[in-house]
């Protein structure tokens, strides 16, 4: 009975075994493991004869998608008592919480990127519920046993099963939170350089030159398309693959590479509906140079007009991200925009241009911000502080207004501040030396951005970025390695047992 337990919720912890056994001996042997079992799998196979499939000849991804199929035609009620439900087929475990449902049909994820993060919340609080609500057990000791086996997990309770009364999916993707990501929007292409033709020196200033022979025709290795790129379409990637509901407003001309980067969005399943595409325009294309490790690019932003439009819909949150030099009137309109509509909680990752303003001329961003994101030495730039002062760097965000202020030391892990905790973050491991550094600071950020629009505590959402930004470096390019949910609760379960955040 334990083996099935441990596999839908993915607990390989040594004592989970030996700990069930004791609840069960607490019980006097009532086998209330069986019966939640028995339960598990009546519900699941009633739901599956519902369905017309044959529980004892389904295979887990056709079960998955015909679950899919089932939101898509609006029959929810399927799933009003099944929220801890998660059955195992062939050694693969398909979640019947209808929060997972939603959030694999909406994002389209495939079988292997699925989620089960719902149901395993819910099904561990339906363990010990049963086991702490026995006539037999003393409250004490469940709440003892189940945190020793890794069964009891912070912030589980705050998790609420779903409430079927709607007749239409739609209604239900209503309750995923929504965002508009703005920014700009570029096409990289990565040429990797032969290095025998090639060399890299260091002048009397300090800094590296990359040279090459003027003239000549090169080899180089390889060359790597990457699409629809920069801070604000990473973080749309990013936080849509999480489960919100993302849309992007970015500048594009209605050239090949506009058209290939709007097909890419639809594809990753980012809105596109709030894109601008202005006719004659090229669209931003920049080139990078790979040279062993090192990178140097060469970028050309293309002069939009940069007109603030009507979102297609009212987002729940707006993510401001990297725009460009002539993107200030751009701005003011969008600050018009948020003080119309005060419940637009804002995330504010400052670019270049934003920390070159200067942080007075910013500050009406700084001040509306639920949400802001940046490194060490640029919140040393804008708070004016020394970079050695950590919780000094904190105090003048809060103090600013920023709800939730989160800043990155690069290897050295992060550190966040909600007015209330001040938090350390230490970084997920390398399995390997990193591939390509690009994108990880975005990655990041958007993680913690989508972890709070989710309802998950900072602690929470600090352990979620860093994997994410763990996984980005370990691929080529931004977005590659950006993780599904069930992803993160994978990573979560193989993590140190040093890995959390710690109070300042």
């Amino acid at each position: 009975m334990s083996q099935f337990l441990r596999d839908v919720l993915a607990n390989d912890h040594p004592l989970f075994t030996y700990n069930l056994a004791q609840l069960e001996k607490a019980t006097g042997d009532d086998r209330v493991d069986t019966r939640l079992i028995a339960d598990i799998t009546e519900a699941a196979h009633t739901i599956m004869r519902k369905l017309q499939l044959d529980p004892s000849d389904t295979s887990a991804e056709e079960l998955y998608h015909n679950l899919s199929a089932a939101v898509d035609r609006g029959e929810l009620t399927l799933f009003a008592a099944s929220s801890y439900v998660i059955l195992p087929v062939r050694g693969k475990a398909v979640s019947f919480n209808l929060h997972d449902i939603v959030e694999n049909n909406h994002h389209q994820l495939t079988f292997e990127g699925r989620t089960l993060g719902n149901g395993q919340r819910a099904l561990r609080l339906e363990i010990i519920r049963r086991y702490a609500e026995h006539d037999r057990t003393d409250n004490t000791l469940v709440h003892k046993l189940t945190e020793e086996m890794g069964l009891k997990q912070e912030n589980d309770d705050a998790y609420q099963a779903p409430q079927v009364e709607v007749d239409t999916p739609s209604e239900i993707n209503a309750t995923v939170p929504s965002v508009l990501a703005v920014g700009d929007i570029i096409t990289d292409a990565f040429i990797k350089l032969a290095e025998d033709y090639a060399e890299v020196t260091t002048d009397e200033k300090g800094y590296k030159r990359l040279s090459f022979e003027l003239g000549a025709k090169l080899p180089y290795d390889s060359v790597e398309i990457v699409e629809a790129v920069e801070c604000s379409p990473n973080a749309a990637v990013s936080m849509t693959r999480l489960g919100l509901d993302v849309s992007l407003m970015s500048w594009l001309g209605d050239d090949e590479p506009g058209k290939s980067m709007i097909r890419y969005l639809e594809k990753q399943g980012v809105g596109t509906g709030d894109l601008v595409v202005e006719t004659g325009m090229k669209s931003n294309y920049h080139y990078v140079l790979r040279y062993g490790a090192d990178r140097t690019k060469l970028q050309k932003f293309e002069d939009y007009s940069y007109q603030w439009k009507e979102p297609s819909k009212k987002p729940d949150w707006l993510y401001l991200g990297v725009l460009g030099e002539k993107t200030w009137p751009l701005h003011e309109a969008m600050l018009g925009y948020l003080n119309d509509n005060p419940d637009i909680k804002l995330v504010f990752q400052p670019g270049m241009y934003h920390l070159m303003w200067g942080t007075e001329k910013m500050k009406p961003f700084y001040t509306r911000a639920e949400i802001v994101i940046l490194n060490r030495e640029e919140a040393a730039e804008v708070t004016g502080k020394t970079r050695e002062d950590v919780s000094a760097l904190l105090d003048t965000f809060h103090d600013m207004g920023v709800g939730v202020i989160v800043i990155t030391d690069g290897a050295d892990g992060a550190y966040a501040f909600d007015g209330e905790h001040k938090l350390f973050m230490p970084n997920y491991p390398d399995p390997q030396p990193p591939l390509d550094r690009t994108g990880a600071g975005d990655a990041f950020a958007s993680t913690i951005a989508a972890a709070l629009a989710l309802g998950q505590p900072l602690e929470t959402a600090l352990a979620w970025a860093p994997i994410n930004s763990m996984n980005v470096v370990q691929k080529m390019g931004a977005q590659d390695g950006l993780v599904s949910r069930g992803d993160l609760e994978k990573y979560l379960a193989d993590a140190p047992d040093d890995y959390k955040p710690k109070e300042l």
